[in-house]
């Protein structure tokens, strides 16, 4: 068992997993071929950090200055934000896949200086906002030598080295922009101490697992709390490796490629890789399908028993066989040496996450906001619940707000109090007091309740939920998920509000109803798709007979809009954490729900 004392600032937790773990491996990328991995080790990173804050300081990089970051997860991303913290500058990371828009907004709110960019290609794109935006000093590039590269700027820093600065716990790290689901985007203040108490409160749950052999795939983005906190700064504690996802497309070779120990990532990916093994069972069919289904339901009997302190000798050496033939090929898809998963930002299936650990890769549902640096709640190996997000973290507190709730349900809003509670919005005084209240606590937002054994259940979204015209609420986000699990459904958005029954968009998994199609003499063309009658009313039968077993006559959406457009980061419907933008989807599609209800 380790125990960590909490480094006051990030600064001093980065160089102290440099001086402890000089030699280990941290980032790890591809070679050329693609065939093996080239790794940095944690001096090589260190050393380049040291030249980089010089460079900054010469360009005149200090306490309360802003660096800016456009680009994907890579190392350059940890080595320009723990050379910024080095400094007393503040660091603002922005996605690569984003807005013209929504970049220059950041940039101009947070006051930033210097920014560093990934692409010459995004460079273009930005150099403009230096004649408009009075702060923006300096643009570099990453993938670029030569003068404005941070090649450069490491070369400069390396012949004037700087000493870093140790910040105070309430020194302000970071910036971390919220994705805009209901307006503009909001710079969200978190602090050294946010950042480091919440990464030795997760670690402390996760230390008889997390050590210096423990290897992340790195497939959260940085730019949010969720993947700074629980990856990056929580694996620096314990001289762990990270390695980074090419791609969403390549994340099957990857894995196996990287063989990592723990995955740190959100439901979507493990409801993509579920069905994908469902699908390709029934494929196969035949004698492999038989045994898949007898394993899962003899490992579900098994886990079932277990929970009323039973055993039976035919079910576990039913299991024993399965797992031999079947779930031990599935581990090895995951590279082989997989030990768990954390899961968060959205509430797991719980069919789907006792599936995962009847196959033995356990998902931990936890949850957290960017508000709160991020984690609130955890579950894991010795303390879980499925269903729930786990108990507080250390430090932290939840308390349930019942005073909010309208509809008579034994829950509330969360609001969480502790170290890594947020320090405000910047430039956002009005929607820092809106959310915060007066001893200190964060407002969430979020609607939970807390069981006997100090469990917490999220039971919606308090700016979610609607009342139909018979007065009854609707909390579409459960329902949405279960729509979205169904096999020929790949998305799918409710609507309702003041009206008398519930409709919903939906997007068909066209790769999955193509078979369909293909069977039934139909095209598969998805604008084909969408507009068919026997498509629409057996992806409708399909939906209803579904959520008839869980939901109530009010909640079941009577009519459908088949369209053959996702909602996509690209199309600006989706959050970079995957949540729905509810408001840009009704701007689109508003005339076409009105049109149901007439």
């Amino acid at each position: 068992m380790q125990t960590f004392e909490t480094p006051v600032n990030l600064v001093e937790l980065f160089e102290n997993g440099v001086r402890k773990f000089k030699d280990n491996p941290l980032f790890g990328l591809k070679n050329e071929s693609k065939t093996a991995l080239n790794w940095m080790t944690y001096g090589d990173v260190g050393q380049r950090v040291d030249n980089l804050r010089g460079g900054l300081v010469q360009k005149g990089i200090g306490k309360n200055e802003v660096v800016g970051f456009i680009g994907n997860n890579r190392p350059e991303w940890a080595i320009t934000a723990f050379a910024t913290y080095g400094t007393g500058a503040r660091f603002v990371p922005m996605y690569e896949a984003e807005l013209e828009s929504t970049w220059e907004y950041i940039i101009k709110d947070s006051g930033v200086t210097l920014l560093m960019v990934s692409q010459p290609e995004i460079f273009e794109k930005v150099i403009k906002f230096t004649e408009t935006i009075p702060t923006l000093k300096h643009v570099y590039v990453i993938e670029s030598n030569g003068a404005g590269s941070i090649a450069e700027l490491e070369s400069i820093g390396k012949k004037n080295p700087v000493k870093s600065i140790k910040p105070k716990k309430n020194d302000i790290a970071a910036l971390i922009y919220t994705s805009g689901t209901t307006g503009e985007p909001k710079g969200v203040l978190l602090s050294h101490g946010n950042f480091t108490s919440n990464a030795v409160a997760g670690n402390r749950i996760y230390q008889d697992v997390l050590t210096a052999d423990s290897r992340s795939i790195s497939i959260l983005p940085w730019a949010h709390s969720y993947g700074q906190t629980a990856e990056l700064y929580n694996w620096m504690l314990v001289g762990g490796s990270i390695a980074f996802m090419e791609s969403v497309t390549t994340l099957g070779d990857d894995l196996a490629l990287i063989k990592p120990t723990f995955i740190i990532a959100v439901p979507r990916v493990f409801n993509k890789i579920y069905d994908g093994l469902w699908a390709k069972m029934n494929e196969t069919g035949g004698a492999a399908k038989a045994l898949f289904e007898m394993g899962v339901n003899n490992a579900k009997m098994k886990r079932e028993l277990a929970a009323e302190g039973k055993s039976n000798f035919l079910v576990n050496l039913k299991v024993a066989l399965a797992d031999k033939i079947v779930f031990k090929k599935i581990r090895a898809k995951f590279g082989g040496r997989l030990e768990g998963a954390l899961t968060a930002s959205a509430l797991m299936n719980v069919d789907i996450s006792n599936f995962f650990t009847d196959i033995g890769i356990p998902v931990f549902d936890c949850y957290g906001l960017s508000e709160t640096s991020p984690a609130v709640t955890m579950n894991c190996f010795s303390a879980f619940k499925t269903g729930s997000v786990g108990k507080p973290v250390d430090d932290v507190k939840v308390v349930i707000d019942k005073s909010v709730v309208e509809d008579g349900s034994d829950d509330g809003e969360i609001v969480v109090y502790g170290p890594n509670v947020m320090h405000g919005y910047h430039n956002k005084p009005e929607a820092t007091r809106a959310t915060m209240t007066v001893d200190g606590g964060f407002k969430t937002g979020d609607r939970g309740r807390i069981d006997e054994d100090g469990y917490l259940f999220i039971t919606g979204r308090i700016k979610e939920q609607y009342k139909l015209q018979n007065g009854k609420y609707v909390f579409p986000g459960a329902i949405e998920e279960d729509i979205r699990l169904l096999p020929n459904i790949a998305n799918a958005m409710l609507s309702g509000e003041g009206k008398g029954y519930n409709v919903c968009l939906i997007i068909p998994d066209f790769e999955v109803l193509a078979k369909y199609a293909e069977a039934n003499g139909l095209p598969t063309d998805p604008k084909q798709l969408v507009e068919n009658d026997q498509v629409k009313n057996m992806l409708s039968a399909e939906i209803t007979a579904s959520l008839k077993k869980k939901y109530g006559g009010y909640e079941i959406p009577k009519k459908f809009i088949f369209i053959d457009e996702d909602f996509t980061i690209e199309n600006s419907m989706l959050t970079q954490t995957m949540k729905l933008k509810r408001r840009v989807v009704f701007e689109k599609y508003n005339q076409a729900i009105e049109e149901l209800y007439k």
